[in-house]
């Protein structure tokens, strides 16, 4: 939808306002990733050379695309909330300050799944007032779902063809009976670690899951599909939307700080409120809270 059907004082902080935004921009940049896709890699996950580069590792892949959606949403909130400082996921920020109210962008999380054609993969777009989250969207692309929650409102997940469920975590009791979302960093190291915590909790909970994408992961526990999910290295644009979004639909949530980055390699963590506290346990037994630098 273009931007100037925003109707919304641009300095305005009212929470709801500010969701609107969110959802309207996700959806936007959500449409163009869904158009360029086959586009850039057809009907597999090869591409022109300069389509696809590579970040941290030569693993951790950013495509044309990225870049694109990023200047999308960039260029959206430019009309609607130009007062703001924005932090996304390919050009950073310009002002490190928390102060002040701060749009946290991911074009698309989940870009390995995007490059492969495996449908998970998001737009996630998040509004922070001095470092906390207090509105977000993410827009699962491939089946166009959009999730949002705003401080104090709720959660709620929009389906295809417009209709509106509240979102509300699991009521699972028991650690034996969850099924935990996890995901991997980028490097060996770090990935070592991981998978000795993974391999210590497995025998404590149903199943495990890695779907790739940690802001769908966030909406997975949201919406009762997981029961709790944790990951080491996220950056706040992995976060800032899907956490709150969980947080709303009555997950416990523990994140790491606002200004953190993927090399601190804090623990995120959202679970079902029923097996909190034998989760944190489960965790902190296998060393899973303290942070894996890498």
């Amino acid at each position: 939808m273009p931007p100037g059907e925003l109707d919304t004082e641009s300095n305005t902080r009212d929470v709801d306002v500010l969701r609107e935004v969110a959802e309207r921009v996700a959806m936007r940049a959500a449409e163009h990733v869904r158009l360029r896709r086959p586009q850039v890699f057809g009907d597999g996950s090869s591409a022109d050379d300069d389509a696809v580069q590579s970040k941290s590792t030569p693993t951790d892949p950013v495509t044309v695309v990225d870049t694109e959606t990023e200047r999308v949403l960039r260029e959206m909130l430019a009309q609607v909330r130009p007062s703001d400082s924005i932090l996304g996921e390919e050009e950073g920020s310009e002002d490190e300050s928390l102060d002040g109210v701060r749009w946290v962008l991911d074009p698309i999380d989940g870009t390995v799944n995007f490059m492969y054609g495996i449908p998970a993969y998001a737009v996630s777009v998040a509004v922070q007032i001095d470092g906390v989250s207090v509105a977000g969207a993410v827009v699962d692309v491939a089946r166009d779902l959009v999730y949002s929650a705003a401080k104090g409102r709720g959660a709620t997940v929009r389906g295809p063809d417009g209709t509106l469920e509240q979102l509300r975590c699991s009521d699972v009791a028991e650690l034996s009976m969850t099924l935990l979302a996890t995901g991997f960093g980028y490097g060996s190291g770090r990935r070592a670690v991981q998978g000795a915590i993974i391999s210590e909790l497995l025998p404590q909970v149903r199943d495990i899951r890695r779907i790739g994408s940690a802001a769908l992961d966030l909406c997975m526990v949201a919406s009762g599909a997981v029961d709790a999910h944790f990951e080491h290295g996220l950056s706040p644009w992995d976060w800032a939307a899907g956490a709150l979004i969980a947080a709303e639909a009555g997950a416990v949530v523990r994140l790491p700080a606002a200004n953190s980055t993927s090399a601190h390699g804090s623990a995120t963590v959202a679970m079902a409120p029923g097996i909190s506290t034998a989760f944190l346990a489960a965790l902190r037994s296998a060393g899973a809270l303290d942070p894996i630098p890498g």
